[in-house]
């Protein structure tokens, strides 16, 4: 799912084990919305380039991405999702 936080474009997507995540939502590849991709595993698959990333450390798991997506800290308090975009948990800079 896509959302806007704080205007900034973030996909919050739940892996096969039923965890949530929340990472910047453009491909680090290019401006390729990853909301849009599947999900399967811990991976997200950007449609456009077919690059996938870990959805808890935001690394490019094939190419052609090969720089890391931004991961936002996450979490969920009386069944509503929180999402702390000055967070980055993974170190990988905004764009």
């Amino acid at each position: 799912m896509r959302v806007l936080v704080g205007g900034y474009p973030v996909v919050v997507a739940r892996d096969s084990d039923g965890d949530l995540h929340a990472l910047a939502d453009t491909c680090s590849h290019g401006q390729v919305s990853l909301a849009e991709g599947d999900v399967e595993g811990c991976a997200i698959e950007c449609w456009g380039h077919g690059s996938q990333f870990d959805l808890r450390t935001g690394e490019p798991l094939s190419l052609p991405a090969y720089e890391p997506v931004p991961v936002f800290a996450l979490a969920v308090e009386d069944g509503a999702v929180w999402v702390d975009t000055a967070t980055i948990t993974n170190g990988a800079p905004l764009t």
